[in-house]
């Protein structure tokens, strides 16, 4: 990704990063410093910005990462690391618990036929023969049924996770 095009894509973002900064922290300055953080981390990796699927889910993830850094580092200079760490993995516990959770919610809203197979695939670990013999459909079909659930599962839960912040 070029200047300019960084410029057209990422800095419009910059409003939108800065008020999921504020929310976190709750202090302008603190989330001034997260925004440029975040906005020299997305200018570093550039050139893989142009593959991105949505470069606003990932500037919000790159701020979270950098919010939490931050924290887990002054956590350990004031002498509350371990207790810190502690509640950093229940806190990760708990967010990949609600991720499962949209997931499964997603998965259900599938049609019936691929969220059978998404499910036979992903979470029971049938092989595709195995699914094959099952559900009676062809290897494309098989194929097909899956990177249509996979790709509408990406998708709503991008749609689900963004409107929440």
């Amino acid at each position: 990704m070029e200047l300019e095009q960084f410029n057209h894509t990422i800095i419009p973002l910059r409003p939108k990063i800065m008020a999921a900064a504020i929310k976190m922290t709750g202090d302008r300055d603190a989330a001034e410093d997260l925004v440029q953080e975040t906005m020299l981390r997305l200018w570093s990796i550039r050139s893989t910005l142009d593959s991105h699927p949505n470069p606003e889910a990932l500037s919000i993830a790159i701020l979270k990462n950098k919010q939490r850094d931050e924290w887990r580092h002054r956590q350990l200079e004031t002498g509350n690391g371990v207790r810190a760490a502690v509640m950093v993995a229940e806190e990760c516990q708990a967010e990949r618990f609600g991720e499962m959770e949209t997931i499964r919610m997603i998965v259900d809203r599938l049609p019936p036929l691929q969220s059978k197979i998404f499910r036979m695939k992903e979470i029971e670990g049938y092989e595709a023969e195995e699914i094959i013999q099952i559900t009676g459909c062809s290897a494309e079909s098989l194929r097909q049924h899956l990177s249509r659930a996979r790709k509408r599962i990406r998708e709503e839960f991008l749609k689900m996770t963004m409107t929440r912040r």
